[in-house]
């Protein structure tokens, strides 16, 4: 071996001193993609959708500006004049944010569903009023679903066929058996339409309901407000149960005869209903006057009904004229609601029927 180096090319195209096999191929390197010296250059960043032509954002956002800039734009009153949602009109033009996916609680005063064999027949026993009775196709062979067809046809209900898929939908998922009945939103009265009922009346009785947030009790007192010779039931917007198929069918039917009012307010509505010469007192466990010496029960009357476990709340409890217990065997009992109206209004209608 001798000790000559080489200065030109090697054989073959190789390179010149260091040259590893392999490197006589032309263009790029292994490993740069074909960019070179572009290689090391990183991405620019994803523009948003409302700049990127022909994305729904940016089709979204031109409409909205377009509709602001007409001069009949709802909440447009002059140039810079703030919106009717508080911003100015910079805002204007910005697409609205997408609904997050989470379902809304639905409003008391909107359309009521009930689903399932055994709720749909007992509304309907109960003539519950509804719109439509709902049955999925091919479920007509169930005696409940014939039972609850024929109760449609006799009241005028509108029946109407859709497939399971779509009953899921409209039910929300919930269990529905193949048949739902829509029912509309109560329609609540006044509570000033309430007191002049009960003013008409030689001895006015209403009933009012302090936090009382489960439907079958409020169904089950305005059963006994019917019973016994109440003109009405009270109850607050707020923190409590409203009139629902549920209310419906436990009231049997008194629902329909009774009126149910409905106050943004219970304190103050009661404080005006005293202003008016009605006497009003509260159930409470630890109430100043036992039930038995209720004198003021042949008086103008509001009974105020708290919820079982909370009773009544503060307000509510100093607007009233005295507080009334129910004597019961054992301390450890208590009774709901629904139990402590119907006792309370039996002993009211007993002393009046003395007089």
């Amino acid at each position: 071996m001798t000790g000559k180096s080489r200065s030109g090319p090697a054989k073959g195209g190789q390179g010149g001193r260091g040259a590893k096999p392999g490197s006589h191929r032309k263009g790029a390197s292994v490993g740069s993609g074909g960019l070179g010296k572009q290689k090391l250059e990183g991405r620019k960043p994803t523009p948003p959708g409302e700049l990127r032509k022909g994305h729904p954002k940016a089709r979204q956002a031109a409409a909205a500006a377009k509709r602001a800039a007409s001069p009949g734009a709802p909440g447009r009153s002059g140039a810079g004049a703030p919106t009717r949602s508080g911003g100015s009109t910079a805002t204007r033009g910005r697409a609205l944010p997408k609904a997050s996916g989470v379902p809304r609680k639905p409003s008391p005063d909107q359309p009521e569903t009930v689903a399932g064999r055994n709720p749909v027949v007992e509304s309907l026993r109960a003539k519950v009023p509804a719109m439509a009775l709902y049955v999925a196709l091919g479920n007509d062979n169930d005696e409940r679903v014939t039972e609850a067809l024929g109760l449609a046809g006799k009241a005028g209900i509108s029946i109407l066929e859709m497939s399971r898929a779509q009953m899921d939908k409209m039910t929300g998922g919930i269990i529905h058996q193949g048949i739902a009945l829509q029912v509309p939103p109560y329609s609540y009265d006044h509570p000033d339409d309430l007191l002049a009922r009960a003013l008409e009346s030689t001895t006015p009785l209403i009933v009012a309901l302090d936090g009382v947030t489960d439907p079958r009790n409020l169904g089950a007192v305005v059963r006994s407000a019917a019973a016994f010779g109440a003109q009405g039931v009270l109850i607050p917007e707020r923190r409590s149960a409203g009139m629902t198929a549920a209310a419906w069918r436990t009231s049997a039917g008194a629902a329909a005869r009774l009126p149910v009012a409905r106050c943004t307010n219970l304190a103050r509505t009661l404080t005006s209903y005293k202003q008016s010469g009605l006497f009003v007192v509260g159930l409470a466990a630890d109430g100043t006057v036992p039930l038995d010496d209720l004198e003021v029960a042949t008086s103008p009357l509001v009974v105020v009904v708290g919820s079982e476990g909370a009773g009544l709340g503060r307000l509510v409890a100093e607007t009233c004229d005295l507080t009334v217990s129910i004597a019961i065997s054992s301390l450890t009992e208590s009774l709901n609601a629904g139990i402590a109206a119907a006792v309370t209004l039996a002993e009211v209608a007993r002393r009046r029927r003395q007089v």
